[in-house]
């Protein structure tokens, strides 16, 4: 009798505990979950407060500040959109957006592959040396920049602009590429200099093509640094015409500061083109941040 007991209790414990550790997965499950609504949650906060806020009057915004609006208006959106420049202040943004992004992803590119593909003493070195640069702040480099640029005569230029970009967002689109660069198989690339492809060939119709995720994460993340900055642009470009969108909205947002709601539009405008930009390319954008992880 105490053999079967024991026989049978044997059989018994593991889906005991097969059971106990289902509930935990489970609990561990709705745990995550939570902290990823409360997260999402809380980093919406700010999109219905400027939407909210931007739909309601001056009166309305006063009577009641988180509430959703009894009567909807768009007399605020035309009002930025009719009576300042704000397609000037976006077309500033898009040319040193798009102009840095490219030049960026150009040297990036080229940097990259270097350190990532090819044998040369200090590439190591090279490439801590870029990683380590991804943690100055800008700020530090704004009063040195200030002053080259004066004496070089690319102060209020958009050239000049774009360099500061582009210098700036080099150190981590290297590390990203050369994180994906160095999963291509060798084979492809030995494959395509055998067949004659010069060294920029192999890079431009082998490596770039498959490079497709990561460059699209580069293109968006850059893109948004450059479209949200507001320090660069305001002390480099001092020329009124040579705004760019968030330094426009900043100076609209002083200059009608007791306007909330007018103030709310245009930041909800100033925010929209990026928000269509990174919902149209999310997929490839997740999949090139996974990417040298995923093949690695």
């Amino acid at each position: 009798m105490m053999s079967r007991g024991r026989v049978s209790a044997s059989h018994v414990s593991p889906q005991g505990d097969h059971g106990t550790v289902q509930r935990r997965a489970s609990v561990v499950t709705f745990s995550l979950q939570g902290l990823l609504l409360v997260a999402a949650f809380i980093a919406l906060v700010p999109a219905y407060f400027i939407v909210i806020s931007s739909l309601k009057t001056p009166q309305a915004y006063l009577d009641d500040r988180i509430g959703f609006p009894a009567q909807i208006v768009f007399d605020n959106y035309n009002t930025v959109l009719t009576q300042h420049p704000f397609f000037l202040w976006m077309g500033n943004s898009t040319l040193i957006s798009v102009g840095s992004v490219l030049l960026s992803t150009l040297i990036s590119s080229l940097a990259a592959y270097a350190i990532a593909r090819m044998r040369f003493r200090g590439r190591e070195f090279l490439m801590s040396l870029s990683t380590s640069l991804m943690a100055v702040p800008p700020v530090v480099m704004v009063v040195p920049l200030f002053v080259l640029f004066s004496q070089i005569g690319l102060l209020g230029k958009y050239q000049g602009v774009i360099l500061i970009y582009a210098g700036l967002m080099c150190p981590f689109s290297v590390y990203l590429l050369v994180t994906f660069f160095r999963t291509i198989p060798t084979e492809l690339l030995e494959a395509a200099l055998i067949d004659g492809a010069s060294t920029i060939g192999v890079l431009g119709r082998i490596i770039l093509p498959l490079s497709g995720p990561p460059l699209v994460t580069l293109f968006i993340v850059n893109l948004l640094y450059v479209w949200n900055d507001l320090l660069i642009a305001l002390l480099f470009l001092p020329d009124e015409k040579l705004r760019t969108l968030m330094v426009g909205v900043s100076v609209f947002q002083g200059r009608f500061l007791q306007n909330i709601p007018l103030s709310m539009a245009g930041m909800a405008l100033a925010s929209a083109p990026m928000l269509i930009v990174y919902i149209v390319f999310q997929r490839y954008f997740i999949r090139g941040l996974v990417a040298g992880a995923v093949k690695g």
